[in-house]
């Protein structure tokens, strides 16, 4: 994996403030999930924990106003 593409846990970081973090929207966590299935049995993360941030799909701009597509 690209360790680029790593983020390190801070004590009590969950799923949907990573997601939102990363990818501006909470709606983006199965794209978290299916890049760390090793993963899924974790709801609050502890300090530390390596999660790999995927780059999402161009298809998934659908938010993007059409001037920028």
């Amino acid at each position: 994996m690209d360790e680029n593409r790593m983020y390190t846990t801070v004590q009590g970081d969950m799923w949907d403030y990573i997601a939102w973090k990363f990818y501006g929207d909470e709606k983006y966590i199965s794209f978290l999930f299916a890049g760390n299935p090793d993963l899924l049995e974790i709801s609050v993360f502890s300090a530390g924990t390596k999660v790999y941030i995927p780059i999402l799909p161009e298809e998934v701009a659908e938010d993007m106003p059409e001037w920028r597509l």
